[in-house]
């Protein structure tokens, strides 16, 4: 039995840190583990410029604590009206990493995103010349007489597919793949379409959050599916294969938005999210495999070099914090796992 696993240090290829006291709450639990994140832009107003980009890398920047070494990657949020020539400004600049679609609706804050797709071909035709990458919320959300435990499989049949036809060299992330029918999508038409995967997608079913009474600290966009969808996860996950890789999906928000009658989506996780993947990697026989989902498959997709710092982990059971607590009228968030005995944890950085 392994007891200790030394690794590149990993990236967060999906992460929400929001703004101003959130943002200077959440922000030291990713910058100590990882080396570089994925800043998703659905702020209210959202990202949708590259000046509006610049200001909000220097604010995640003076989140950062003194000596910690953290790279933010700044995303461009997609609406009807987003300019080709803003965006690829804003690539070629080193300002823009990706572009980030929301189907109109989908997920918290996602009200200016795309209601139509015709309207955005324009920029994904710019987007393809450069190479430039999009990131999708997975979800087709608009039309009421989907199932929202369907919503990922009509996506791909009704919006990614056709995508992945008319822009045969755009490259693409399906994020927080939770379902079987997304994990078998992105290995057919892997490596061009590559998945990331959350930690709680791959140990929560919609019993964890149904079954017992209601849990809304588990609810989150996508929502947490069956049994067969874990399992199918876990074994994407701890493949080795390189079109899978490590986001977290991270979303904090304050309690009372998250208890309220009616409660918003998302998992904030951070504070425990490499020792969760280690985990799942270790009750699957994969640690050997870690490092790859981790620190080398999302460098890979984006033409990056993996980075050259190390974090360890040990088998030492802690207990993890049950919530976070935050500045102002917001006062604290819940952490994912919060109160349990977690198994592993970060000793060297």
């Amino acid at each position: 039995m392994t007891d200790r696993i030394t690794i590149r240090k990993p990236d967060d290829w999906h992460l929400h840190v929001r703004d101003g006291a959130m943002l200077k709450a959440c922000m030291p639990f990713t910058a100590r583990i990882f080396g570089r994140a994925i800043i998703m832009p659905n702020l209210v107003p959202p990202v949708t410029t590259v000046d509006a980009a610049i200001a909000y890398r220097r604010r995640v920047l003076a989140a950062v604590p003194d000596g910690a070494a953290f790279r933010p990657l700044m995303t461009c949020y997609l609406t009807d009206d987003t300019s080709a020539d803003e965006v690829e400004r804003g690539f070629n600049e080193g300002v823009f990493t990706a572009v980030k679609l929301y189907p109109v609706g989908a997920t918290t804050n996602s009200a200016a995103g795309v209601t139509d797709f015709k309207l955005v071909r324009p920029v994904i035709e710019r987007m393809e010349k450069i190479g430039m990458p999009l990131l999708l919320h997975g979800e087709e959300a608009a039309d009421p007489t989907v199932d929202v435990f369907d919503r990922e499989a009509v996506f791909i049949e009704r919006r990614l597919i056709p995508l992945a036809r008319d822009f045969p060299a755009l490259k693409m992330v399906l994020e927080h793949v939770s379902s079987k029918i997304g994990v078998e999508y992105v290995r057919s038409a892997a490596p061009r379409i590559v998945g990331t995967i959350t930690p709680y997608h791959m140990i929560l079913t919609r019993t964890d959050m149904l079954g017992h009474g209601i849990r809304p600290y588990f609810y989150c966009m996508p929502v947490v599916k069956c049994e067969e969808d874990r399992l199918a996860l876990r074994r994407a996950a701890t493949s080795g294969e390189a079109c899978f890789f490590l986001g977290t999906d991270s979303a904090p928000h304050p309690v009372a938005r998250k208890l309220d009658v009616c409660g918003i989506p998302g998992v904030f996780n951070s504070p425990v999210a490499i020792e969760t993947y280690a985990k799942i990697f270790d009750e699957e026989g994969a640690l050997d495999k870690l490092e790859a989902f981790a620190a080398l498959n999302g460098p890979g997709h984006y033409g990056l070099a993996p980075n050259e710092e190390t974090i360890t982990l040990e088998r030492v059971e802690w207990t993890a914090p049950e919530e976070m607590a935050v500045e102002g009228p917001d006062e604290r968030a819940l952490i994912y796992r919060g109160g349990e005995t977690i198994e592993w944890r970060v000793v060297g950085e």
